[in-house]
């Protein structure tokens, strides 16, 4: 389930056979494939106070970023699968890395890795630095047009489900933004916020706090319709200029618009 629509984090160790004797007294490493701070960072870090508590075990979290998350998948794949390395893994290194970057995927998610479970899904939005000249998606896209490759933009990097957002984003709205891959998203809202980089596109879990904060401004989200949590940032998909953009960008959704995944709150 490719989905450009939102995106997912989920909880992944390398194929086992786990021993009776698990967890043992050996401490346990959930790989982060990001930079400290950032959504998935922040995800992994609660789970593994719940995994501490509950298994009465140490569980180290250990970020790995680089290549828009696939050092660290890589990383999970070549330890000993033994169930003491857990991978806490998004969506863009498990199963777009391997389309967009062939030549960096070195495994076979589906062979190497052992889905645990769902942590989260999200839409994306579109943020900006608070000094950027443009206040809605129309005055935006202005502003790119008479700028042509003047203005840059933020993801966790090359290949990752925020890339392919925001390039379509581009490719339908008739713009040329520079894409400036990061580690993670936490360093992304500090240059933002420090007027360092143009725009983002960012994971609304993330981006939500520091634009009710009024430290970013916003565009619009790419789920089909409105969030309940933040009902007066418009949805992509209703702007003029990015009419259809759910259905252009959501393969997956695009397919099965009743889906769960789809319709976010």
């Amino acid at each position: 389930m490719n989905r450009f629509c939102i995106a997912a984090v989920l909880l992944c160790l390398s194929l086992t056979s786990v021993a009776q004797s698990w967890p043992g007294a050996k401490p346990i490493t959930m790989i982060v494939p990001y930079t400290a701070g950032g959504n998935v960072d922040f995800g992994a870090r609660l789970i593994a106070e719940k995994l501490r508590a509950s298994l009465k075990q140490s569980v180290l979290v250990e970020n790995v970023p680089g290549a828009g998350g696939v050092i660290g998948v890589a990383k999970t794949v070549q330890a000993p699968a033994d169930g003491y390395t857990i991978l806490m893994g998004a969506d863009s290194p498990i199963s777009i890395a391997r389309f967009v970057t062939p030549a960096t995927v070195k495994y076979d998610s589906l062979r190497d890795l052992a889905p645990v479970g769902m942590v989260n899904a999200a839409p994306m939005m579109i943020v900006a630095r608070p000094g950027l000249p443009a206040n809605d998606l129309a005055g935006l896209i202005a502003l790119a047009r008479s700028q042509p490759g003047k203005l840059s933009y933020a993801t966790s990097g090359v290949g990752t489900v925020l890339h392919l957002a925001m390039e379509r984003v581009k490719q339908q709205a008739g713009i040329d933004v520079v894409h400036v891959p990061y580690k993670g998203g936490a360093q992304i809202i500090t240059d933002l916020i420090g007027n360092q980089i143009d725009l983002a596109m960012l994971v609304s879990v993330s981006a939500m706090p520091h634009v009710k904060a009024g430290k970013l401004k916003t565009f619009g989200v790419t789920s089909a319709k409105l969030m309940a949590s933040a009902p007066d940032i418009p949805a992509l998909a209703e702007s003029p200029e990015l009419k259809g953009f759910w259905d252009c960008v959501g393969v997956y959704c695009g397919k099965h618009p009743g889906s769960q995944y789809c319709q976010m709150p």
